[in-house]
């Protein structure tokens, strides 16, 4: 395998962890929130968040660059204050990435939060349990499985986004271009081989992704029960 390849599968598989650690510490905040907690506009606020799922990548990105683009009031902040610039770097096809994914672990969490047994959650309590240590203890345990499940469909999801990190990180061999952007670019140079080969190694990693969502899947149904 040629170096650049190597070079572009660290590069996908460091955006695809740091957004999939991201989505976890967010997404379990998030889907605790919404299933645990009942306030007005709840039912707005999941849409909300559930939106990256239906809209089309580029205008995610569009989204993107006008918040955090040299131009747009969070990316002209940072630049301004604190000379950070996201646009066209590895990092912003890692917020890239968070945000189309999202989703899938907010979904996730949620139904999983909702299928423990509360009665379990009231007998921690009466035996002297405080909410922290009833979350880390009792709740997130039995939800696990499920919250898990929903994390490597993200883990996936990061490693085939295509067009919102392409319009924030653009193409940029060794820094920002992706296994998806990197066989689009192959594809448009006539570059058959290893366009062929960038599918085959994200296709490979995908389908050993899923089944291991797959697996949890059981598990998730039998600890609902």
């Amino acid at each position: 395998m040629d170096s650049p390849i190597w070079i572009t599968l660290a590069l996908t598989l460091k955006v695809a962890a740091w957004a999939t650690a991201i989505n976890l510490v967010l997404g379990v905040a998030a889907g605790w929130l919404l299933a645990r907690r009942r306030f007005p506009g709840r039912e707005f606020v999941d849409a909300v968040l559930t939106l990256p799922l239906v809209l089309p990548p580029t205008v995610l990105g569009y989204y993107l660059l006008v918040v955090i683009g040299r131009r747009g009031w969070l990316g002209g902040w940072l630049e301004q204050h604190l000379g950070i610039h996201l646009i066209f770097t590895w990092q912003g096809a890692v917020i890239a990435a968070t945000i189309v994914a999202f989703p899938l672990v907010l979904k996730a969490a949620r139904t999983a939060f909702e299928a423990v047994d509360p009665q379990l959650e009231n007998a921690a309590r009466v035996l002297g349990l405080g909410e922290w240590a009833l979350f880390c203890r009792v709740t997130l345990p039995l939800a696990w499985p499920g919250i898990l499940a929903g994390t490597l469909l993200v883990f996936a999801r990061s490693l085939g986004e295509f067009g919102a990190t392409l319009m924030v990180a653009g193409s940029i061999p060794g820094r920002t271009q992706t296994l998806s952007v990197a066989v689009y670019e192959a594809v448009q140079a006539g570059q058959d081989d290893t366009a062929n080969l960038l599918v085959a190694i994200t296709s490979v990693t995908c389908i050993v992704v899923l089944l291991a969502a797959g697996r949890l899947a059981p598990r998730r149904t039998a600890a609902a029960r």
